[in-house]
């Protein structure tokens, strides 16, 4: 066994906490920047003593890791042979043009364009990311979009990881950059159907999107729009493709709340739809003289659709039930078009697109596979027959159509290229069922090489997330493709707090029940290991913000399962984090964790499972928590004192290492390119951890 070297010892500052009656003692609160505001904006203004022990614990983990640099560097030769340098992605029409995405050979960031229909020799370039990124250590572009008369173009970009947002406008006529920068923005906005104006969404002190501002694009000032007066909500702003209305939308996960303006009237105030009712969630989508409305209304806990004429959109007894719910068809999203109403349904943790007609007439597109992934891509038109969709599964890259939903004929448009080679017959997939310890089916994903004997044990990558009601969808990933081609079989756990088996999936996995997120998790690694595809101890597992508190969580209920853990921007010091109202997330969250605050009963539920608060002597397995310094949603100490306080409690020899990344935030490094040597690195680490967990002890 190489010889490991002294990680570095971060000193303990006992810091005491008195809170509903009850006391607790953070040594490493310390860590936390005072400044921490100013640090999103700023990295350079990070505390000095605080800076020094983030450099050493990257300095540490390099040491670790570096027998694994070849095998890194391997990797991404691997994942950049898979990906197509010079790629794009099917333009989408609008009007008498057609509207993309694509690459440049050796590009890092995409480059945004157009032609006029049927003409692609008269490509124009809206916006080239890979220019506006150089010289940048971090760059995202969001919300990239053209105004509804063509003739202007904005984008949102953050250059620093911190989501913190500049809007930037092109006259696409001169082709000059206007002087309309709209700072503080959460990278959410929409351009007013008449292309006059750009609602947009700012940003508070403490990082939350709280109000709706609109901007004259012939002016420099902003009228407010919208302020929500509950720190627990946060608000957004879009627009109806129908050109009728602009939709202001606030919600705290549990509770929503629109406000409607017409889009002949863009200066007029906004109108409430139907004011919030506690646990009443509700999203509009408009189809021409009707709304069409997903709510979860009068029990419809998988939800439902209903319509109401536009007139009638504020007297919810007008509401009518369109689309009625059945329990175990979670409902996703809607989409209106002139003469076909769009919706998504998620059964079994797989996707169903359902189309219905101006005459009522239903059908869906759907397929057969195991496991599979269904989307929808995206429309700029209302007046159209055309739908956009994508398919993939682990085995199948991905493939994009174009579907007519008055003849139900379709026509495939592109499908992924692999450059360097993919056959999807040289994998398997399968879909199985592990029984939770209440009975419940939890269903896994699996994708294994077809040269991997089944049934014996392999090295075995897990994959978990369980919040927000997020499910994640089996689908296809060059990434993984290095480590299934090594021998190693890949799973997703489809855990309670996702909405895989619908939104009581969701409920089952939050609140008062949020440990069944872990048990399930575990459920799954045992059932893995009863049917023979693995062994305990070689088992990575592998989740990221939230589902890096399931990382921490899974770590000190069963750490012999494992060889290792990964956990990615680890939301893991959730009592302490809960606890502090003026973290960005923090009152948005508490309807799907407990405010510890002011309710006992979720301080102790919160303690009993918050993995920095359970830490305790064990044999941990190796750790690799990865984290940004200008992360505002899980914020960069939460890693860093995790890690600390493992090395304290842990009686294993099994190294805990840390990585910050000092140019990124949650989203971790930007560049299509950089991205990969993160990957290649967590790829590595797992290698070498289920390699060194089967060593013999010294």
């Amino acid at each position: 066994m190489s010889q490991i070297p002294a990680p570095p010892v971060a000193h303990k500052k006992p810091c005491r906490i008195e809170q509903l009656g009850r006391t607790r003692v953070d040594d490493y609160a310390w860590m936390k920047d005072d400044n921490w505001q100013e640090v999103l904006r700023d990295p350079a203004l990070l505390r000095s003593d605080i800076a020094d022990h983030l450099r050493k614990e990257n300095a540490y983990s390099d040491a670790v890791l570096a027998p694994t640099m070849a095998l890194q560097s391997e990797i991404v030769a691997e994942m950049k042979g898979r990906l197509k340098e010079d790629d794009s992605f099917p333009p989408l029409p609008h009007g008498t043009w057609r509207y993309g995405v694509r690459y440049e050979s050796g590009s890092q960031y995409p480059r945004y364009v157009r032609h006029a229909e049927g003409h692609p020799e008269t490509e124009e370039v809206l916006l080239d990311a890979d220019v506006r990124a150089k010289g940048q250590p971090y760059y995202a572009a969001r919300g990239a979009t053209h105004s509804p008369d063509h003739r202007l173009f904005a984008w949102a970009e953050d250059t620093q990881g911190s989501e913190i947002y500049t809007i930037r406008v092109r006259d696409l006529t001169t082709g000059e950059i206007l002087p309309v920068e709209i700072e503080n923005c959460s990278g959410e906005f929409t351009f007013s159907p008449d292309s006059k104006y750009i609602f947009w969404t700012c940003r508070d002190d403490n990082g939350r999107p709280v109000k709706i501002y609109r901007r004259a694009l012939a002016a420099s000032d902003d009228v407010l729009v919208y302020d929500e007066p509950d720190s627990g909500f946060f608000v957004g702003v879009s627009a109806a493709r129908s050109g009728k209305w602009i939709v202001i939308s606030t919600n705290d996960h549990d509770t929503s709340e629109n406000w409607i303006i017409p889009g002949a009237a863009p200066e007029a105030a906004p109108v409430c739809v139907a004011p919030r009712e506690k646990g009443l969630m509700y999203e509009l989508s408009h189809g021409g003289d009707r709304f069409v409305i997903r709510t979860n209304a009068d029990g419809a806990t998988d939800f439902k659709l209903m319509t109401v004429a536009d007139e009638a959109v504020g007297d919810r007894s007008a509401w009518c039930e369109h689309v009625p719910h059945r329990a175990g068809h979670y409902i996703t999203g809607a989409i209106c078009f002139a003469d076909h109403l769009v919706w998504t349904e998620r059964v079994n943790a797989n996707i169903i697109i359902a189309i219905e007609d101006k005459a009522g007439e239903r059908h869906q597109i759907a397929t057969d596979e195991d496991a599979y992934t269904l989307s929808l891509d995206g429309s700029y038109e209302f007046e159209t027959t055309e739908l956009r969709y994508s398919y993939q599964s682990p085995t199948t890259p991905r493939q994009w159509f174009s579907y007519d939903m008055q003849d139900r004929t379709r026509h495939l448009l592109k499908m992924q290229d692999v450059p360097s080679g993919h056959d999807p017959e040289n994998y398997r997939t399968k879909r199985l069922m592990a029984k939770a310890p209440d009975g419940e089916l939890v269903p896994i994903t699996l994708l294994w090489h077809r040269d991997t004997p089944e049934g014996q044990p392999a090295p075995m990558l897990l994959y978990g997330y369980g919040s927000y009601g997020i499910s994640i969808d089996p689908t296809f990933s060059t990434r993984n493709l290095s480590l299934v081609d090594r021998g190693w079989v890949y799973a997703i756990a489809h855990i309670r707090g996702g909405s895989e088996k619908g939104w009581n999936w969701f409920l089952g996995g939050r609140g008062e029940h949020k440990t069944n997120t872990f048990t399930d998790f575990i459920a799954c690694a045992d059932h893995l290991i009863e049917q023979g595809w693995t062994d305990a101890g070689r088992i990575v597992a592998d989740g990221r913000s939230a589902g890096g508190m399931l990382m921490g969580a899974i770590t000190n209920m069963r750490p012999e399962l494992f060889a290792g853990v990964v956990a990615v921007v680890p939301f893991v010091d959730v009592l302490n984090t809960m606890s502090d109202d003026s973290l960005p997330l923090t009152p948005p969250e508490w309807p799907e964790w407990g405010n510890p605050l002011i309710n006992e009963k979720a301080y102790d539920r919160i303690a009993g499972y918050s993995p920095y608060d359970q830490i305790a002597a064990k044999p941990y397995p190796a750790v690799f928590a990865i984290g940004g310094l200008t992360d505002p949603r899980v914020t960069y100490w939460e890693p860093a004192k995790w890690i600390a306080k493992l090395r304290e409690y842990s009686v294993s020899d099994n190294p805990l290492l840390l990585r910050i990344n000092m140019e990124a935030g949650h989203g971790g490094a930007s560049g299509r390119f950089k991205s990969l040597d993160e990957a290649a690195l967590i790829h590595a680490f797992a290698i070498w951890a289920e390699a060194r967990s089967r060593q013999p002890e010294a």
